[in-house]
């Protein structure tokens, strides 16, 4: 297969990279290329085993998850191109002194042409994919085991985000994929897409090889970029071990253990030796509808904490400013506790899991404004050097500014625990849908929902898109203009209700329902950003995005009407 000797090409390329210095007149901190050659060879290695063993499946499974996580890593190493003394690659390279802008060295080269190969190797291993899919028929529904993967996906994902390793070193600074350069950020972020991305696509294959292969396809990618912080942090000196790339590196390890359990209830052209889960079911309904309800509590809890902790402090005498958002914060902690609560009495489980389904997009929503704000007054605070160990010739003045308060650190706690409360409410979903006794129920809802959900949707973009008020000396954040940190919660809210919006016509009426209950109470939240934070402002008026997101929840509540009102009808 054309796609393995590519694959195999590129481990060369990036082992060479690894051997070479890529910045000129620099070096690692640590000897790492024995480790970086054994990362970079052992998934070319997967694969050629894969490929002799006859696994086809298995194989363009494997290549499909090392290309999916290509081009992050490819933007990471790139870094090192747009500026090496800003890239946190102490793997590859760490300064020993104040650089500006270094030149790339010849071992950057091999690296980027791997990155290269192994995205070509995707094209080909696609088509085979495919094929090995249309032959494996329609996907078995007994699925338990699977369902983890998302879980790990969403889970190394956010260790991607944060931080990779501690630092009390002056010349490489600690930060997580915002606070970093653009070059490298932009790898980071792409990273924590895809790694869920391709986990849920692997779930998704009715082929139960090509899910193999793309599970320890994308384990053994995000081990490659998680490992080498971890190992940084023990072994090179003022460097610590940090909590994101032990992450990345756990959710690596247990996405190619998945690889080796069953998949399907059935898997008769491909099987894996060594069957870990042989007939082993994960836990029934009872225990993921605890799960989501439990994660969303803890995800309002945090949310709570973050609103009511302070989100700043002051470096010195200055006076601390108010983060009038944070009560936008509070808002969406009460919007996705009071159904979460419901998620533990069972004849109302099932509606409220969907309703938590959605309103964790509140604390998206008011969790990116929070930090948003502490980020444009701390970002450009001072550094002590002295807190580094460099000594300068002439003392500086006493630090001042800002520096990020607990409200941060809860605030950033309660987007995670949301985010996998979310995670949680779909796996509970497919669980109640799998263990229904209702088989040959295919209700859907009423034709006559789809123009309500319809304008529903247009009403919603344009709330999202518009401010909710206005006031002089403020700056709305948009998703048209004044694009910024706090818009990336515009838009993940917007993207979430817009999904659930789309979901409703396939949905039986009850969950059609409920789904666009969810979806009303988040432009709920968004209209109850006039008094919330609005009233904090002198001279602040309701603006046009206030009545859009009233009349969407207005209109959206309409339509989960008309779905429970049709049930009724058909029943």
């Amino acid at each position: 297969m054309l796609s393995a000797g590519l694959v195999a090409a590129g481990a060369v390329a990036l082992a060479a990279g690894a051997l070479m210095p890529v910045v000129r007149g620099g070096s690692a901190g640590f000897t790492a290329a024995p480790l970086l050659v054994v990362l970079a060879l052992a998934p070319a290695a997967a694969v050629l085993y894969a490929l002799v063993s006859g696994r086809s499946g298995l194989t363009a499974g494997l290549v499909l998850g090392l290309t999916a996580l290509a081009p992050g890593r490819l933007l990471l190493d790139l870094q090192l191109l747009a500026d090496g003394s800003l890239a946190a690659r102490p793997e590859l390279f760490l300064a020993d002194r104040l650089l500006a802008m270094p030149q790339a060295g010849p071992g950057l080269w091999p690296l980027v042409a791997g990155h290269l190969l192994t995205l070509a190797a995707g094209a080909f291993a696609a088509g085979a994919a495919r094929d090995e899919a249309e032959l494996a028929g329609e996907l078995d529904g007994r699925r338990r085991w699977r369902l983890l993967g998302p879980v790990l996906g969403v889970a190394g994902g956010v260790g991607l985000l944060l931080a990779p390793f501690g630092s009390g070193n002056a010349y490489l600074l600690a930060k997580n994929a915002f606070e970093g350069p653009t070059v490298a950020m932009a790898g980071y972020l792409l990273l924590a897409a895809l790694l869920p991305l391709t986990v849920l696509v692997a779930v998704s294959s009715p082929s139960a090889g090509v899910g193999k292969g793309g599970f320890a396809g994308a384990g053994l990618a995000a081990l490659a970029v998680g490992v080498p912080p971890v190992v940084a942090g023990l072994v090179v000196d003022r460097l610590s071990v940090a909590p994101g790339s032990v992450v990345v590196t756990i959710a690596g390890l247990a996405l190619v253990g998945l690889a080796f359990t069953r998949f399907d209830v059935a898997e008769a052209d491909e099987t894996v030796t060594g069957d870990l889960a042989g007939e082993a079911r994960l836990p029934g309904l009872f225990w993921w509808r605890l799960a989501t309800g439990g994660l969303a509590l803890l995800a309002a809890g945090a949310a709570a904490a973050g609103a009511l902790a302070p989100v700043l402090k002051a470096n010195g005498p200055t006076p601390v400013p108010e983060t009038p958002v944070r009560w936008l914060l509070l808002g969406a902690a009460v919007v996705l506790a009071v159904p979460a609560l419901f998620v533990f009495v069972p004849r109302l489980s099932a509606f409220a899991r969907g309703v938590v389904a959605a309103t964790w997009a509140g604390v998206v929503l008011a969790g990116a404004a929070v930090l948003s704000a502490a980020l444009s007054v701390t970002e450009d605070k001072a550094v002590d050097p002295a807190l580094f160990g460099v000594d300068l010739p002439v003392p500086l003045p006493d630090k001042v500014g800002y520096s990020a308060g607990a409200g941060v650190t809860w605030t950033f706690i309660a987007l995670v625990l949301a985010a996998l409360a979310a995670l949680a409410a779909v796996i509970t979903g497919v669980v109640e849908r799998d263990d229904s006794d209702e088989e040959t129920d295919e209700t859907r809802v009423s034709g006559t929902v789809l123009t309500p959900v319809v304008a529903a949707a247009v009403l919603a973009i344009a709330a999202f898109g518009t401010p909710v008020f206005g006031a002089p000396g403020y700056t709305a954040p948009g998703l048209w203009s004044n694009f910024g940190a706090a818009s990336w919660g515009l838009l993940g809210a917007l993207a979430v209700v817009l999904g659930l919006y789309a979901l409703v016509p396939r949905s039986r009426p009850v969950a059609a329902a409920s789904a666009l209950a969810g979806a009303a109470l988040v432009l709920g939240l968004r209209a109850a950003e006039l008094p919330l934070v609005g009233a904090e402002y002198e001279g602040s008026s309701a603006g046009v995005g206030f009545w859009l997101a009233l009349g969407g929840a207005v209109v959206t509540l309409v339509a989960a009407g008309m779905a429970v009102a049709g049930s009724r009808r058909a029943g």
